[in-house]
């Protein structure tokens, strides 16, 4: 189930108010004793984030599907660039040892037992979770607050969150895009496909700046261009940036329009990054882009203009 980005915020006691994370959707699901994660594309990411895997198992949990998310901190905010030292690792043993600490904050709960939750309301279905799990580190209880959102936004933006998402109590969860879950945002970020890069100047090495772009709408084959983004690379950053793009290059823009860079290379609109910005300028470029990581748990398909 995704959130929609809202402009205009409110309070409301028929909705709950939880923090919006800088981090990875996880499914978790448990069967016969074992637990499992997987992205929100399924990608398997059991191998991961291992502790996370280990503390459930040592729960003696039924069988159950729950939706969450896993978040690395930084200076005590969420970071997402801090997890890309994480993010394509399979192996248990090299995810540790790239020593980002990691924490599972769980908010929904799918599936218990052979009991189908979903049509249950939200308020609901977390209560039965709070009282299922023990909330002990790495595993982490998302709290929510009732009916003050507006109040809440404020304490989060002075916080430096990422902002709220906004639930409907009474809403049942259903996968895909909806109104009943909305996004208040306090930062302004969003996912972007790659579909090129220019050429690096002077002392920098791999790249110059990502060309990335959106679509119209999820699905829509056309790509529309949103600018280049030039900062917020490391040395390895580009590096491994440029491993990424090995056998995606292509002769032809992947834009629907001309794109005027100096010494733009084509990529297959794959890639997804997550972007960081100031606003939208009027010809619908962005203003001040800088580059926080890669996105693994999203399709290219499913990026679309935010706001």
């Amino acid at each position: 189930m995704l959130a929609t980005l809202a402009d205009e915020h409110f309070s409301d006691p028929d909705w709950l108010y939880e923090r919006k994370f800088d981090g990875v959707r996880a499914i978790v699901v448990r069967r016969d004793g074992r637990t499992e994660l997987y992205s929100r594309n399924e990608k398997d990411m059991t191998g991961t984030y291992p502790e996370l895997v280990q503390a459930l198992d040592a729960q003696d949990l039924p069988d159950l599907v729950a939706d969450g998310e896993v978040v690395a901190f930084d200076d005590g905010r969420t970071s997402f660039a801090r997890l890309q030292a994480r993010l394509g690792l399979s192996d248990p043993r090299r995810a540790r040892e790239t020593g980002v600490p990691v924490y599972l904050y769980l908010f929904d709960l799918l599936v218990l037992g052979d009991a189908d939750l979903t049509a249950v309301p939200l308020r609901g279905r977390k209560r039965v979770l709070r009282r299922l799990v023990r909330w002990d580190d790495p595993i982490r209880f998302a709290a929510h607050r009732n009916g003050d959102g507006e109040r809440y936004l404020e304490y989060a933006c002075a916080h430096g969150w990422e902002g709220l998402i906004a639930k409907r109590a009474d809403s049942r969860y259903r996968p895909g895009r909806t109104t009943d879950w909305l996004k208040f945002k306090c930062v302004r970020d969003q996912e972007f496909v790659i579909g090129g890069w220019t050429d690096p100047a002077g002392s920098r090495i791999g790249l110059g700046a990502l060309l990335v772009g959106y679509h119209p709408a999820e699905g829509d084959g056309r790509l529309r261009y949103a600018g280049k983004v030039g900062t917020g690379f490391t040395r390895s950053t580009l590096q491994s940036l440029q491993k990424r793009f090995s056998g995606l290059g292509r002769e032809d823009s992947p834009f629907d329009s001309p794109v005027r860079e100096r010494g733009a290379h084509w990529l297959e609109p794959d890639l997804v990054a997550q972007v960081g910005f100031t606003e939208w300028t009027r010809d619908g470029r962005l203003r001040h882009p800088r580059y926080l990581g890669l996105r693994e748990d999203k399709s290219a398909a499913e990026v679309v203009r935010e706001g």
